[in-house]
């Protein structure tokens, strides 16, 4: 934001120079990007009287004996200007003299004769109409004949003077004006602020019908609207158009000027309507119909939808909110009343409606950062002032105030002293503290230790009481002060990783041991992500964390499931070629604890993965998943998963840990993979296995000490089991009974699966390689003969297996 030195020094009397300014400003936290000289390119230019002028023979060229005060009363100059004349006050470049862009100027003969400099005009100093009265004539700029010769020419014209361009950060919405910069220049200085004047009187005419409505309370929450006729079309004052120019405004009119100047200086965009334009009395501000067009200012044309706000005449639309206004409702030189807008509406809304239309403005960028209902007040006042101050209409009694129920007061909160000094780390004085809150406009009350503030009604960004009080006292206090200390719970360590750290790197480097790559990917997506995935819109996935200003649509919401993001990942690879791969991501998934989430939402650490490529099947991801586990000293169980909606019902399974589902894996649902975007022509689709398993859950299974059993001395016997059961019973259902039934079972293994019409419709036979682990002493075949006639009934009792 452009703010010129001569514009701020109107509200504080500032007695420091613009460059220690600039170092102050930075001390509080306000970026200066660029502190422009408007003079540093000006040098040896002065004011020059022409004291006579000789046309040359035989050129367009005339010779000039100018006064150029203390540098020479008698200098010679050459120039081809129409307009010279004898008597002429004008901007003289002497001998040695630079120009914007780098032009120097030196004494040197034209057509044999010796010019000793250059008379200027007003383009060749950088200078417009805006800037300077006639300096966009065709010829040397005119100076009054009451300027001294030989005085700077930066003086005279203006540009002694330098201009902050300084980087306002979003939640400091208050300070991007003129006034509000100058509030924080008062602050910094400790001196008063000098505000606008907003006085003004209405007559008494009143317009008959005149109604404004707004349909779309959410989006607008105030909307202030006010009469003006006979409306005299012209010119801004001098002073005016200056500053809208060092601001990088041309004018235009004056009450459009208006608009833009109460917008630069009190921070206010506001909007004109042309009356006798509007086809009804009645101004509604509602959503846009779905395809309803407008024509903008700039002459764009805009197809809107109803997540777009707008402003009608009863009809049709004649602006686009917070944006821009339409060209049938222009201000034009025809104009005779008129109706001024001055509003709030909701930043999310406007910037969304200004990226989807690719339509930006001065108006947006105002309104993305956020105005206060105090701002659309004082706006609305200080257009009507100008209004009467330079006599350009009439101020009607017609008169619009409609809210949503807005505040009228700042934001009331308690605080204590002791609070913000733990906070910033050192003992700033109490006396400091209330000093530094008066200077910044808060009213405070103070008993003892505890503080009854109240916040300027400018400031919504003060949310959090304590919090956002440390931040002001110290930015103003200075941040050279803080003493570097140790937070609260902070202690002296010898470094290294924790013991939940380690854990994390060995979950990692288990993962890559067996061909993972590990992925990182953003917290953030769509409810489209979710529904790719065919997730019931009950669902608990579906209770989400909803970002009130998303950058995109695409990240509109926090993840409550890994699934989508590992997803992404493999469609994209399988895109860009990459056939097979492995995936994993360790990440947090984002839960809130309550609908509106109005606390601190549970942040779960979870386990992504996902596996790809034609030599991959399910039973891959389950040795991974049994990798992992050993890792950890932990054995899981599996049933089979039917109700998961992004996996197929028969290719996928739960994860228990001692009795807690700590997971699910298997492979991607055939109705999502035939909605993926993948190449034509691949079966990629066919071949994605997707995991997510329940890390915090998990790591609750998970030893503090991991105890080591010694190797048994004595020889692991195994026996092959080949079972005949019904179809629908699984591997994981025997696997679990053949464990329950003999503390001396270990590793349980499928071999083989055999279907025959000798075996039985609707049966399978499944033959197990089952391993007894003997512990004290060597296995009999007695031994053997119990375990396995206790596992033989325990299987016909439970699946009504039959030994084969």
């Amino acid at each position: 934001m452009k703010v010129p030195f001569s514009w701020l020094k109107e509200f504080v009397d500032i007695d420091v120079t613009a460059q220690e300014l600039e170092e102050k400003l930075f001390g509080c936290g306000f970026e200066v990007e660029e502190l422009i000289d408007l003079s540093a390119e000006i040098k040896r230019v002065v004011v020059g009287k022409v004291l006579e002028c000789i046309p040359m023979e035989g050129t367009h060229l005339f010779i000039c004996k100018v006064d150029c005060g203390e540098y020479g009363k008698d200098i010679q100059i050459l120039t081809g200007a129409p307009n010279v004349y004898a008597g002429m006050h004008t901007p003289a470049a002497l001998d040695g003299a630079t120009l914007p862009g780098g032009v120097k100027i030196t004494a040197k003969p034209m057509r044999g004769v010796e010019s000793n400099g250059m008379l200027c005009s007003g383009e060749e100093l950088g200078l417009n109409d805006d800037l300077y009265p006639g300096s966009e004539v065709y010829g040397l700029l005119d100076l009054p004949k009451d300027t001294v010769p030989g005085t700077d020419i930066c003086e005279v014209v203006g540009l002694n003077d330098y201009v902050f361009d300084i980087s306002i950060t979003a939640n400091r919405s208050d300070c991007q004006s003129i006034l509000g910069m100058a509030r924080e220049v008062a602050a910094i200085l400790d001196k008063p602020v000098k505000m606008p004047a907003t006085d003004y009187v209405m007559s008494d005419y009143k317009y008959e019908n005149l109604n404004i409505t707004v349909e779309a309370p959410d989006l607008c929450p105030r909307y202030l609207g006010h009469g003006v006729r006979n409306i005299r079309y012209g010119q801004s004052p001098q002073w005016m158009r200056r500053y809208l120019a060092l601001c990088g405004l041309r004018s235009i009119s004056i009450v459009v000027d208006i608009t833009n100047y109460v917008m630069l200086e009190i921070g206010q965009p506001m909007h004109a309507f042309d009356m006798e334009t509007l086809e009804s009395t009645q101004i509604i501000v509602r959503r846009a119909h779905e395809n309803e067009e407008i024509v903008t200012l700039d002459g764009k044309e805009c197809k809107l939808n109803p997540n777009n706000l707008v402003i009608c005449d009863g009809s049709k639309p004649v602006a686009l909110a917070g944006i821009m206004g339409g060209l049938n409702s222009e201000i034009t030189e025809k104009t005779t009343q008129l109706l001024f807008e001055s509003a709030k509406f909701m930043r999310d809304n406007v910037r969304k409606t200004a990226r989807s239309l690719g339509h930006s403005t001065d108006a947006s960028s105002h309104y993305e950062k956020g105005i206060a209902e105090y701002t659309t007040e004082l706006g609305m006042a200080r257009a009507l002032h100008l209004i009467q101050e330079l006599n350009c209409g009439e101020v009607t009694s017609s008169a619009f105030d409609v809210s949503a129920g807005a505040p009228r007061e700042g934001k009331h909160f308690t605080a204590t002293l002791s609070g913000i000094n733990k906070i910033l780390g050192i003992e700033v004085p109490g006396d400091a503290v209330l000093d530094i809150l008066r200077r910044l406009n808060f009213e405070v009350k103070r008993d003892g230790d505890v503080l009854d503030v109240i916040a300027p009604r400018y400031r919504e960004d003060i949310e959090i009481g304590e919090p956002d009080l440390a931040e002001e006292v110290i930015r103003e206090y200075g941040y050279d002060r803080i003493v570097p200390t140790f937070l609260k719970d902070a202690a002296v360590t010898n470094g290294g990783l924790n013991k939940e750290q380690q854990r994390q790197a060995k979950v990692k480097r288990t993962m890559c041991s067996q061909g993972y790559y590990e992925i990182s990917t953003l917290s953030f997506y769509a409810d489209a992500d979710l529904d790719a995935l065919h997730v019931a819109a009950d669902a608990p996935e579906r209770n989400v964390v909803r970002i009130l200003n998303p950058i995109t649509e695409n990240l509109a919401i926090m993840r409550s499931l890994l699934a989508p993001s590992v997803l992404k990942v493999i469609v994209d690879n399988l895109k860009k070629g990459n056939g097979a791969g492995r995936v994993f991501e360790l990440a947090n998934i984002y839960v809130p604890k309550q609908q509106p989430v109005t606390e601190l939402v549970n942040e779960i650490l979870h386990l992504g993965l996902g596996v790809f490529g034609d030599d991959e099947d399910f039973f891959t991801v389950k040795g991974s998943v049994e990798a992992l586990g050993e890792a950890f000293g932990l054995k899981f169980d599996y049933e089979r998963a039917e109700d998961v909606p992004w996996l197929h019902p028969g290719i996928a399974a739960y994860v228990f840990c001692e009795g807690e589902k700590v997971g699910v894996f298997g492979k991607l649902s055939n109705a999502v993979a035939n909605e993926l975007k993948l190449p034509k022509d691949s079966k990629a689709g066919d071949k994605i296995f997707l995991g997510e398993l329940d890390y915090a859950a998990l790591s609750r299974h998970i030893a503090a000490v991991f105890h080591y059993e010694p190797i048994s001395e004595f020889s692991i016997v195994s026996r092959d089991l080949a079972l005949v059961v019904d179809e629908k019973v699984s591997c994981g259902a025997i696997t679990a009974v053949i464990r329950g039934a003999c503390k001396q079972v270990g590793n349980v293994e499928l071999f083989d699966i055999y279907r025959s019409e000798h075996i039985g419709k609707g049966k399978k036979s499944m033959a197990f390689k089952v391993d007894f682990v003997p512990k004290d002493k060597a296995l009999s075949p007695k031994d053997i003969e119990r375990f396995i006639k206790k596992i033989l009934g325990d299987l016909k009792f439970r699946v009504g297996a039959e030994i084969r």
